[in-house]
């Protein structure tokens, strides 16, 4: 089963694809080795903060088990929008409000697509070198600006210079 995790720590986030049985069974608010996530990742604990289905329906802490539920929910976890018959006008959620959403349980299973976690404990290797370089900070910032300046050196030529070539 491939899962897509998602690193965070610090407001960063690093992503990663595995394929890796032992994350089955596994719930939120658990804590897991980084080894288990990935080689460069050892050392690192994580804890399971979420999870998302092939659909889309998140993972919710309260429930047992991996399979959907419909749950009666107020205005928070899994339920951010008003009700269909108050159009389009802002207003906010009426106090009181419950609604009927299907969530999934807290156990990684079969059907669960995305892990969220958080970092407790970091590892050897620093999670700034664990982030995606940029495509800007990898190039040298100096050879876009040399055909810049040779654009600019052919422009300033003396316009009677090219009257005079195209007259004789």
């Amino acid at each position: 089963m491939v899962f897509k995790i998602n690193i965070s720590h610090k407001g960063k986030t690093v992503k990663k694809e595995v394929d890796n049985e032992a994350l089955m069974g596994k719930k939120i608010g658990e804590s897991i080795n980084g080894s288990e996530v990935a080689a460069e990742l050892s050392g690192y604990e994580l804890k399971i903060t979420g999870t998302s289905d092939k659909a889309g329906f998140p993972g919710k802490k309260d429930i047992e088990g991996p399979e959907l539920k419909k749950v009666l929910l107020t205005k928070g976890f899994g339920m951010h929008k008003m009700p269909k018959r108050e159009g389009k006008k802002k207003r906010s959620t009426p106090n009181g409000l419950r609604l009927k959403k299907t969530v999934r349980g807290n156990t990684v299973g079969i059907s669960t697509i995305q892990i969220n976690t958080t970092v407790i404990k970091e590892g050897t290797t620093k999670f700034q070198d664990l982030l995606p370089k940029k495509a800007a900070e990898e190039k040298p910032t100096e050879a876009p600006a040399e055909p810049a300046e040779q654009a600019k050196e052919e422009t300033k030529q003396p316009a009677g210079e090219e009257k005079q070539t195209q007259s004789q």
